[in-house]
């Protein structure tokens, strides 16, 4: 098989398709965010205060919400224990900056309680970044390899590759459970109401879309891989 094959091949048309839904999934969060961002919420609480309310509910007072940088970079650090809000949402008191800050408390009570999704992915994430910066050098150092050698090699790879795709499936439910959480607790604690509830599920599904579309590039990704090199022994 001519190596140009590798770097040229009607296969790439999965990547194409991959990115391109990444792409579309995260302009409908950002103008769906946007969108949403100008409707201040009738408590008028920041997503600061609602996360410590939430929390404070709860039970949780070991963990500290913190202001970082960046526009919708919030993210929970289970092993910190840190809610971190980013700058379009720690100080901002509208339905949507709201509602991401509950999604992350979301992130915090599912670890206080030990979900287990939440709890297989964050075993799983070392190894899948292992796996994800593995995989391409072995395929590639496969390649030059001879045919026993290399296939083992590149068979690795793929294994390695299959890692990050797991990763990504069993991030799904954790996601879409804590946007669950989120909404219940925000009707629940009278944070939002039942008006702007739809507003801020609205904003939290278009968020969900963004792994959805993680996952989908991944597993096409993997499925290129397959392709490519799965039945590179019958190329003899």
């Amino acid at each position: 098989m001519p190596y140009f094959y590798y770097y040229w091949d009607p296969t790439y048309i999965l990547v194409v398709i991959g990115a391109v839904i990444c792409l579309l999934a995260s302009a409908r969060v950002k103008s769906t965010y946007n969108k949403y961002a100008q409707y201040r919420s009738m408590s008028g609480m920041t997503g600061a205060q609602a996360a410590e309310r939430i929390l404070h509910s709860a039970g949780i007072y070991d963990v500290t919400v913190r202001h970082i940088s960046g526009n919708l970079t919030d993210n929970y650090n289970p092993s910190q224990k840190t809610l971190n809000l980013s700058d379009a949402v720690y100080a901002d008191t509208s339905v949507a900056a709201i509602g991401v800050a509950a999604h992350e408390c979301g992130h915090a009570i599912q670890h206080q309680q030990g979900y287990v999704p939440l709890t297989l992915r964050t075993a799983i994430v070392p190894v899948a970044n292992i796996g994800s910066m593995l995989a391409w050098p072995l395929i590639i150092i496969g390649l030059l390899f001879t045919r026993s050698t290399g296939d083992v090699l590149i068979h690795i790879g793929i294994i390695c590759f299959s890692l990050a795709v797991l990763f990504q499936l069993v991030t799904l439910p954790v996601e879409y459970n804590a946007s669950s959480r989120a909404l219940k607790i925000l009707g629940q604690q009278g944070i939002l109401g039942e008006s702007e509830l739809p507003y801020t599920k609205k904003v939290l599904s278009a968020a969900a879309l963004t792994y959805v579309a993680s996952a989908a590039a991944a597993i096409l990704q993997l499925l290129r891989l397959v392709l490519l090199f799965g039945g590179r022994r019958r190329d003899d």
